[in-house]
């Protein structure tokens, strides 16, 4: 249901780094008691149907907080948004679309640089002055799509940034945020040929501690996943030990850097995390030590060993899923021998 026109902005020929599609997750939000925080990063335009109705009132395609009554309750509500891909910010896009009656009356955009995994609580608790203003307090209408302009000379324009926060004041409904921007990968994980932990490469399965509610072979996939049965999830562990998988990787290679994917897990997530490589004959290499992980989140981790390894463990505590294992490292001599021989033969026959 659509009834208003689809304005295009110069600066949408820019990726939306905040995009769900490209690992973009809303972390956190001081309220979300009508419409979940969650809708303001889907992909999708936002959709109405003037007849649906769910338990908390009517249903809206994207976040929407309770009034604000009282001076305890006081301020305003926020939204922090961590970018799936960090990187310079060249416009956004705050969309107000369908909420006509419940809109804010002012928004504003802040910037964060921080590429710690620290926990949202704990971003959500830094000081104005660790923020980057990049659209001051500004009036906002219903049913429109705002757009702000971020200059390539600013100094808003030429900083990296990781996360958003979207402040709406005081409160109401937002649709989307749209954070349109030029990537700016860290070059440290630009090194390493090839995901050997990838399927379409070789790479499978061979033990899994608990696939209750999905395979672990989905870990492994293309792409990401585009929901939570996209990935591995396992039961509520509720006895000693952790759970855990093994991958026998494509070839025998030595590991650059990993990703441990925990998209969409957001209340089933692991606490915490850790990948063990294992060699040709059996030892066991560290390759990401026991780390706390963080619920629907892409976690990137640098390995510093040149021991090669033909199969990586990885290990979720005490359970709970993750969606992607990217293991990205160079093939060894073996391992590129083992990938001509199982391509030679292939070809031969």
């Amino acid at each position: 249901m659509i009834d208003r026109p689809a304005e295009q902005f110069a600066f949408e020929t820019y990726p939306d780094l905040a995009n769900r599609a490209l690992a973009g997750s809303v972390i956190w939000a001081s309220d979300e008691s009508f419409a979940e925080r969650e809708n303001l990063i889907m992909p999708h335009e936002p959709a109405f149907d003037p007849n649906e109705f769910g338990n908390k009132g009517k249903v809206y395609d994207g976040w929407e907080t309770r009034r604000r009554r009282h001076d305890d309750i006081g301020g305003h509500d926020s939204a922090i948004v961590r970018l799936g891909v960090p990187g310079l910010v060249r416009g956004i896009v705050v969309d107000t679309a369908w909420f006509k009656g419940n809109y804010p009356t002012h928004i504003a955009v802040w910037g964060l640089t921080c590429d710690e995994y620290l926990p949202a609580e704990q971003i959500a608790a830094l000081p104005d002055s660790e923020w980057t203003q990049l659209v001051p307090v500004t009036p906002a209408q219903g049913h429109t799509r705002h757009p702000f302009e971020i200059a390539a000379d600013s100094a808003q324009g030429t900083q990296r940034f990781t996360h958003i926060k979207l402040d709406m004041i005081p409160d109401g409904g937002i649709a989307r945020l749209r954070i349109h921007g030029v990537p700016a990968p860290d070059p440290r994980f630009l090194g390493g040929t090839v995901d050997l932990a990838a399927t379409e490469n070789g790479a499978h399965v061979t033990s899994c501690s608990n696939m209750f509610y999905s395979s672990p072979n989905q870990i492994l996939g293309l792409g990401r996943a585009m929901n939570m049965g996209g990935g591995w999830e396992n039961a509520r562990r509720r006895t000693e030990g952790n759970d855990q998988v093994t991958v026998k990787l494509a070839a025998e290679g030595v590991i650059r850097h990993v990703e441990i994917d925990t998209s969409y897990f957001v209340f089933n997530s692991p606490g915490d995390v850790q990948l063990t490589g294992i060699t040709e004959a059996g030892e066991e290499i560290e390759l990401v030590g026991k780390t706390r992980a963080l619920p629907d989140t892409r976690h990137r981790f640098l390995v510093d060993s040149e021991e090669p390894v033909v199969s990586v463990r990885a290990d979720v505590y005490p359970d709970g899923g993750i969606s992607r294992l990217r293991v990205w490292g160079d093939l060894s001599e073996n391992g590129m021998a083992e990938i001509e021989k199982r391509w030679g033969s292939a070809t031969e026959k």
